[in-house]
């Protein structure tokens, strides 16, 4: 008989008595489910923060900050030097704006709405052309600040995640009182954790005498030709000292330090959870092999090979994992994805608020771990299968 038929219909056998050792069955998909929830929950965690960083900037924004500096609250550049920056080639420019943001970034304390406890807070002093340097930008409720006043507007973000930022309140930074008098979201990216005043009036609360920490601009065009001349036309001006970076490319590198943490923390505690779960795989399929020996050495003495037989009981074990392996996705998915909270930003010390994001990367990964394990904890319980003496075992009453 041809081996694949004869994998086939060892395989069938094998599947319809999965019912006969129901109780260890699924005790063994309920401990994969476990091992691939914990997996899923961990990798939304990391996927959603690195989304909240990068998701709002587009290929046409670029930050410029001060040559050496990894983060904004590093940089330092004058009022002149922002001039000079804001007349470099490349830039975008309607009829109203100048495509050029001067910008400044601290970090406030604001309570949290689920603990009451304080958290760092960004504020950030754009200039007026910085709501249309950011793509995305949107007001939600209320309006935009006016120049010159103590007004914020802060992102839909921060304002789920820390109290007292509902419009038409008031917040006190320093001697200083300032009003929320709108809410915005940025496109879901990491400036919908942030509150956001004007530049000029951050300036003076804050005695910075005319300074800032970058520069956000908006390119004529997204062309690697086009970031390069205004990359190229500010490095090589003397009179300046300065980094130039695409928004995209500056998020990314400000995400990699929490999502490495995430990671490395939450998958050696999936590992362990895995081993746990191939022991449990392996009892399984041992105790599927004991009772199924009579079956499996009939069809032996039929005329089917070993090797049908054990590909039969990695078949089964990788299936039960399978559907384990579905359903701890399935369930992380429904608790996990779009669950709303904060977490710390360590560039800039800073709270980045975000939500987990189950995506069909995580899902598929999850699942490939569930199969991974089933193949571990079938191979010796397969490999017992296919060296059952025949003779002994048909003795067996």
């Amino acid at each position: 008989m041809h081996v694949l038929l004869q994998i086939l219909t060892v395989t069938r056998f094998a599947l319809r008595t999965v019912p006969q050792r129901f109780g260890a069955s699924v005790a063994a998909m309920f401990g994969i489910a476990g091992v691939v929830g914990v997996l899923t929950g961990v990798l939304s965690i990391a996927e959603g923060f690195r989304a909240a960083m990068t998701d709002s900037a587009s290929p046409e924004s670029v930050i410029v900050m001060r040559s050496g500096s990894d983060t904004e609250m590093m940089s330092g550049l004058s009022r002149e030097e922002t001039r000079i920056i804001a007349d470099a080639p490349g830039i975008g420019r309607s009829t109203q704006w100048v495509m050029s943001s001067a910008e400044l970034f601290v970090v406030i304390n604001l309570p949290s709405r689920k603990t009451g406890t304080d958290a760092n807070v960004p504020l950030r002093g754009i200039e007026y052309a910085g709501f249309v340097v950011r793509e995305g930008f949107e007001i939600v409720e209320g309006r935009k600040f006016t120049p010159g006043r103590n007004e914020v507007i802060v992102g839909a973000g921060a304002a789920r995640q820390f109290a007292g930022l509902d419009v038409g309140s008031k917040i006190k930074l320093g001697a200083l009182e300032w009003e929320v008098v709108g809410m915005f979201t940025g496109g879901g990216g990491s400036s919908d954790s942030e509150i956001w005043t004007d530049a000029r009036v951050l300036q003076s609360a804050y005695r910075r005498n005319d300074t800032f920490q970058s520069v956000h601009v908006r390119l004529a065009s997204a062309e690697d030709a086009t970031f390069q001349t205004f990359k190229d036309a500010l490095t090589s001006d003397p009179r300046l000292d300065v980094k130039v970076e695409r928004l995209t490319d500056f998020q990314k590198e400000q995400s990699e330090a929490v999502y490495s943490l995430i990671t490395i923390l939450g998958i050696p505690i999936s590992i362990m959870m895995a081993i746990g779960a191939i022991f449990g795989a392996l009892n399984t399929m041992y105790s599927a092999v004991s009772a199924r020996t009579k079956e499996i050495a009939t069809l032996r003495a039929l005329g089917f090979g070993g090797f049908p037989a054990m590909v039969s009981v990695m078949i089964e074990s990788m299936t039960l994992a399978l559907f384990g392996g579905a359903a701890g996705a399935g369930l992380a998915y429904l608790a996990f994805d779009g669950y709303q909270t904060a977490t710390m930003n360590w560039q800039t010390f800073s709270q980045v608020a975000f939500a987990f994001s189950v995506t069909p990367a995580v899902l598929a990964a999850g699942v490939i771990y569930a199969v991974a394990i089933g193949f571990f904890g079938g191979f010796f319980p397969a490999i017992r299968a296919a060296r059952i003496p025949v003779a002994n075992a048909l003795r067996e009453q």
